[in-house]
């Protein structure tokens, strides 16, 4: 028994979903998502929400229960609140800038890096060395967070890279003499 399938998913005042199918549209004040769920799970609406349940007993059915329930969330809380993920650069001239359509950063390479902002995406730069990255869908979100830092990511002796904001790079020491 899926333990995170068994529960439904609440809809907000505010928050539209439409079932057709196996196919789910959430519509909210940040826009509107949709997402096809297969044969393996069935949709239904009860009350103020949705529930979701495998369609057959199969080791595939069981899977996409939790992970379509799970699915579904994110979508209804992107429409709502919306995601977002911070970014910190750290090194000697290391910075970005917002030109345009464009990210525009210098990571020390003997060129800039310039990375296109995907549709349905907001990328901005308060400060020269953070990125902040906001959008109504989760997975887009992570990766074009991903994307970014891979460009250069942290290394573990002096810490120069792009980071995630909470994460914490695990030092190293240098060579001994």
């Amino acid at each position: 028994m899926s333990r995170v399938g068994k529960n439904p998913v609440k809809v907000p005042a505010g928050v539209t979903v439409e079932l057709a199918g196996t196919r789910v549209t959430a519509k909210g004040k940040l826009g509107e998502l949709t997402a096809d769920y297969g044969r393996d799970v069935v949709l239904a609406r009860e009350g103020d929400g949705i529930v979701v349940r495998p369609a057959s007993e199969s080791h595939q059915a069981r899977r996409m229960w939790g992970t379509a329930r799970a699915g579904i969330r994110n979508m209804i809380e992107g429409v709502t609140a919306g995601y977002s993920e911070k970014l910190d650069i750290s090194g000697v001239g290391f910075r970005a800038a917002v030109q345009g359509k464009d990210l525009v950063l210098q990571l020390g390479y003997s060129h800039e890096v310039r990375y296109s902002i995907p549709a349905g995406i907001k990328i901005a730069c308060p400060e020269q060395t953070q990125i902040t990255i906001a959008g109504s869908d989760r997975r887009l979100v992570g990766q074009v967070a991903a994307n970014i830092r891979g460009f250069r990511p942290p290394e573990p002796y002096k810490g120069k890279g792009i980071k995630y904001a909470n994460e914490t790079i695990l030092r190293k020491e240098g060579k001994k003499k």
